[in-house]
């Protein structure tokens, strides 16, 4: 029994000690985003940026058209590595060319905003955060770092959206042990400018991660309309029940 309540412990610590791994860097909420231009302009962002290296193996062109997307414009705008609008969103990338140049194949992003779910934020805020805090590292093979996911093989594919940053670190002492400094972050300092501004970046960022959550499960709208709908009816149906209950056992009364 005893063995048991300790088991049932660490799993209870594994996300956020998993968390803790990567960084343990505070998460930031992610904008809600769900009208049909920030989707359309988040599947443009992820098509641009993403498809190249990572695939989304679930997905099908064509169901872009639930975010109001004709097949025609899928075709013409947004189909580069498919002939076909009902082909799957993978990526022109051979495992072994990608293991080579990143030393691991960059996994699917299918579900990735709920497979980074945790404790410390949703799977929408890990990602938001993470596309946000890239900087230029020039001991990393790549040139850059992460505040999220520290050493990442990933590099910043949306640098010159963003600019190039450095991270500015401070030497305080060690809050757990005395006599120990420790490296804390203090802010970023641009080395050079993007081609969007702050606002713009953050905005941008937001629609491809908005975009990131409804691909994880595109029928989730639908999922939750059909919710409010069987709720009601069992409203309905409890409140019949009830009044009916009443009535037959006023008689036995």
């Amino acid at each position: 029994m005893k063995l048991a309540k300790k088991l049932i412990a660490v799993l209870a610590l594994l996300p956020g000690l998993a968390f803790a791994a990567e960084g343990g860097f505070p998460l930031e909420p992610a904008p809600k985003r769900s009208d049909l231009s920030s989707l359309q302009n988040g599947a443009k962002l992820f098509i641009n940026h993403c498809l190249n290296c990572h695939s989304a193996s679930s997905m099908r062109y064509n169901r872009l058209r639930d975010l109001g997307l004709s097949e025609e414009q899928i075709k013409n705008n947004l189909l580069f590595s498919q002939d076909k609008v009902g082909g799957m969103m993978t990526t022109a990338m051979r495992p072994d060319d990608a293991k080579a140049w990143f030393g691991a194949v960059p996994p699917d992003l299918s579900v990735i905003a709920r497979a980074k779910s945790s404790p410390a934020g949703s799977g929408a805020d890990y990602l938001y955060t993470y596309l946000r805090t890239f900087y230029k590292d020039d001991n990393r093979p790549t040139g850059w770092n992460n505040m999220v996911l520290p050493n990442v093989a990933m590099p910043h594919v949306m640098w010159q959206q963003q600019g190039v940053r450095q991270a500015k670190f401070q030497e305080v002492a060690d809050p757990h042990e005395q006599g120990k400094t420790v490296h804390k972050f203090v802010g970023f300092e641009t080395v050079t400018p993007g081609t969007m501004s702050p606002q713009e970046f953050d905005t941008a960022t937001a629609d491809l991660v908005a975009y990131l959550s409804w691909m994880a499960e595109p029928a989730q709208d639908q999922r939750k309309k059909l919710g409010v709908i069987v709720l009601l009816f069992l409203s309905i149906f409890a409140f019949l029940a009830w009044r009916l209950n009443e009535s037959y056992w006023k008689e036995v009364k």
